[in-house]
């Protein structure tokens, strides 16, 4: 029988791999990587767990809880990373600094890494941290898919002028190959969205992906 979508067999079998306060902590530099970030009150850990249908990340009711790299190693050649929330304002100014270098850092050397997807707050899009990463991507060229996640704390009707304003000022300020959508963890809003951008920057649609995928349904 053919899943719908062949992240979910992959994710069934996803196993954590490791945690790095430090890049050359990380794990070898090869195959297809793709990272979520986000501000810590962002739903950053719940979305990740929604999208893969695994409990991957730590959640918690306390923001600022991931505080080191996590990878979870899919196959051989694919992995997710956790990256630390950023921007909550009861981290102590020194560890805020060392989030900040050493995930600047991953950003800037890690060549398996293929695409950056951003949680956003919709009642709160766009913060500062959000736009130093958007301008990280312009200029970079790194793919970057936005969720406007906790969307159903708002009415639809709401939560789509929300959206539209946002593409808006993203498509004025950082162009139009950044993509955006709603999404809710509770409401499982988004989800088989999200789950196609990662199948295509895991390359998950490839010919060879096809082959990985039977042994995963075998």
């Amino acid at each position: 029988m053919q899943l719908k979508n062949p992240i979910i067999g992959l994710c069934q079998k996803a196993t954590f791999q490791i945690s790095a306060a430090k890049v050359d902590q990380c794990p070898s530099d090869h195959g297809h990587e793709v990272a979520f970030a986000g501000r810590s009150n962002a739903g950053k850990s719940s979305a990740l767990n929604t999208i893969t249908h695994a409990s991957l990340a730590r959640t918690s009711k306390t923001p600022g809880r991931t505080q080191l790299l996590n990878f979870f190693r899919l196959d051989d050649e694919r992995r997710l990373v956790d990256l630390p929330g950023y921007g909550y304002a009861k981290v102590p100014i020194p560890l805020k600094l060392h989030w900040q270098k050493h995930l600047e850092a991953y950003l800037g050397s890690r060549e398996s890494l293929r695409g950056l997807i951003l949680m956003m707050d919709i009642r709160h899009p766009l913060t500062e941290f959000d736009q130093l990463l958007l301008d990280w991507s312009k200029a970079s060229g790194m793919p970057l898919h936005i969720l406007l996640t906790k969307a159903d704390k708002l009415t639809f009707g709401a939560a789509k002028n929300t959206l539209l304003k946002v593409q808006q000022e993203i498509h004025r300020h950082w162009g139009k190959q950044i993509s955006i959508q709603l999404f809710s963890a509770p409401k499982r809003m988004g989800v088989e969205d999200a789950q196609a951008v990662l199948a295509e920057w895991l390359m998950l649609n490839e010919p060879d992906a096809e082959v990985a995928q039977d042994e995963i349904e075998d």
